[in-house]
């Protein structure tokens, strides 16, 4: 065949009616996943001039404080010539407070805390729905809360205004409860990637931090990379390319230097324990309170107005104080008191009810113990370890990991953020030892475990674990029943009945082969009806029309069999001979079986007997 023929094989195979009707689908996905990026990078946008006009208004114009911002950040507005007021810091985040609660109490409760949880839990128990009013509630109130003092981040609020339109379009588009989480997944990719111009980790992101086992939700991370993609590139065009921070050329040379990162690790590990800890012992103490919850969130404020007198830095973003590190302008002191303060001041902020992320104040934390941890170790091995800032990247990276458990899309955040991928090596060994070490912690208590954990995906793994499970496997389950002859009188019968609990008779022929059924309900018409019963043998009662299953059959087909006629129990023949009775099998037993697997696989990771047999 010539190329002409062959080209013109190609055309027609792509335009017979089913490979159109799979293009016409793909195109409209693809659609709905560039208008969630449309959507998310505008909310980005909005989101982060609210900030700068709050940053401008309350912190600067009022307190006169002008915090240092990362090198990818500039002012919008120009700074005021106010004279520094520690005063006003110590009341302004709770007056933040009471806004922001009042807000999120009145209109959409779930919008507390850093949001992302709550996109987490929409995804695996409820389809993927969001209500539309949650993310205009959480943009407002988390402008409030940070720009006040309030210590938190920006992803929280951004992640829940894509997740939000996500879940909105593909409501309206009457889409699957299905195509409606991968929506607003691919929202929440979408505005972390723009907003941290980290388009490649917010797609990761939002297909790992769902589970707290290293597990992608691999359906997500094509719509996600296309929502990120594109809102990344609106925030840039209104705001400037280039990265977050700016670092240094820091690269990895020694191997000596593993050493220290290792120390590093353990390090962060018990700074996130901390970390997680606090967060939810004080959210928890909160939680208790007997007060309105609306004024919760301005006693949170006040708590960390008061924490923000002492430690300015600790307010608000604190990006600025990562951006110093990294150029190794921050004494020892300084740089672990921030990652102590930091840890209280985001916790009273939003634990109290604030609207705010923790992935910033994470990244702050982190890189400022990377800090102290580089530094101390330049002093002890300046010959090993000669770039204490490459230990700030590090440690951001590794923080996070200790208290998301999100190793990979937090590598590929902080190596975007910082335009620093040189320390891809350390950074691996440090977020893999980090996850190992804390697995059983988690600022993200919404996460599910893995896959057959989430109530998203139950109805599949159902499916899979009873496909995967043989009647053969259940053989032990299955009852050799009393059988009734096709010839016996019904009178006898009843002598039969009455002396047993039985539901389901087999009937036989002469020759001992199955040739029908009948259960306990289909004698009543005989048994209330004396005067026939000298004229009907068991032949007159049964059914010919019999279901039965076989060792060979899987459980999935089996549990279809019990459904279509609502049987309780079926009968087990030969799979070669479909008139020789095995036994019979019982609905029961088989649903106590699947559920005795589904806690093998939860509680040990182990395959399903049938499984575990062929291996």
């Amino acid at each position: 065949m010539g190329l002409f023929g062959r080209f013109h094989k190609f055309f027609i195979s792509l335009t017979s009616k089913e490979r159109s009707s799979e293009i016409t689908l793909a195109g409209k996905r693809i659609v709905n996943f560039v208008l969630i990026g449309i959507i998310a990078g505008i909310g980005s946008v909005i989101f982060h001039y609210l900030c700068q006009l709050g940053m401008h208004y309350f912190m600067d114009l009022m307190a006169g404080y002008r915090p240092p911002s990362p090198a990818g950040e500039h002012y919008l507005i120009p700074p005021t010539s106010t004279p520094f007021n520690r005063w006003v810091l110590l009341f302004l985040p709770a007056v933040g407070g009471i806004i922001s609660g009042w807000l999120v109490y009145t209109f959409a409760p779930e919008a507390e805390g850093h949001g992302t949880d709550a996109a987490i839990n929409a995804y695996h128990r409820k389809g993927g729905f969001i209500r539309w009013q949650v993310p205009i509630v959480k943009t407002i109130a988390s402008a409030m809360t940070l720009t006040t003092g309030g210590s938190g981040g920006r992803e929280g609020p951004i992640a829940q205004i894509g997740a939000g339109f996500g879940s909105f379009l593909a409501t309206k588009l009457k889409l699957s409860a299905r195509d409606r989480r991968i929506m607003m997944a691919a929202g929440i990719g979408a505005g972390v990637g723009s907003i941290f111009r980290a388009p490649l980790a917010g797609a990761l992101f939002a297909a790992e931090v769902l589970y707290r086992d290293p597990e992608f939700e691999s359906d997500v991370i094509i719509p996600a990379g296309i929502s990120s993609v594109v809102a990344y590139c609106i925030f840039c065009l209104v705001f400037g390319w280039g990265a977050l921070f700016d670092a240094p050329d820091f690269k990895f040379r020694n191997p000596m230097e593993l050493g220290p990162y290792i120390i590093l690790a353990f390090v962060l590990v018990a700074t996130g324990v901390l970390y997680v800890k606090s967060f939810y012992g004080i959210t928890g103490l909160f939680k208790s309170l007997k007060i309105p919850n609306h004024i919760k969130p301005a006693i949170g404020g006040l708590c960390t107005g008061i924490i923000g007198f002492f430690l300015v830095d600790t307010l608000a973003f604190g990006y600025g104080i990562v951006q110093q590190a990294l150029h190794n302008e921050l004494a020892i002191p300084i740089l672990f008191a921030v990652a102590i303060g930091k840890i209280l001041t985001t916790s009273f902020s939003i634990g109290s009810g604030g609207s705010g992320g923790v992935f910033g104040p994470s990244i702050v934390i982190g890189g400022a113990m990377g800090g102290v941890v580089g530094k101390i170790c330049h002093q002890i091995m300046p010959n090993v370890v000669t770039e204490p800032g490459a230990f700030v990247i590090v440690g951001m990276a590794g923080f996070f990991t200790a208290v998301s458990n999100t190793p990979i899309s937090t590598i590929i955040f902080v190596s975007e953020m910082t335009n620093s991928y040189h320390l891809l090596l350390p950074s691996l060994l440090v977020c893999s030892v980090c996850y190992l070490l804390s697995q059983k912690w988690s600022i993200y208590k919404k996460q599910v475990k893995r896959k057959i954990d989430s109530p998203a995906h139950a109805g599949e793994y159902f499916a899979e674990i009873l496909q995967a499970i043989k009647v053969h496997d259940l053989m032990h389950h299955v009852k050799d029943m009393p059988h009734v002859k096709q010839d016996m009188p019904f009178s006898d019968f009843k002598k039969f009945f009455s002396a047993t609990k039985q539901h389901y008779f087999p009937v036989m022929d002469q020759n001992g082969r199955l040739t029908g059924i009948f259960t306990s309900t289909d004698v009543r018409g005989v048994l209330f009806t004396p005067e026939i019963e000298q004229l009907v043998v068991m032949k007159d009662i049964c059914t010919s029309d019999i279901i039965v299953t076989s060792p060979s059959e899987d459980l999935n087909t089996v549990l279809q069999k019990f459904t279509l006629k609502n049987i309780d129990s079926l009968p087990v023949v030969r799979d070669d001979d479909s008139g020789y009775l095995i036994g019979m099998l019982d609905r029961r037993a088989l649903n106590a079986f699947y559920n005795t697997q589904i806690q093998k696989l939860k509680g040990a990771g182990e395959k399903p007997d049938s499984e575990n047999k062929e291996s």
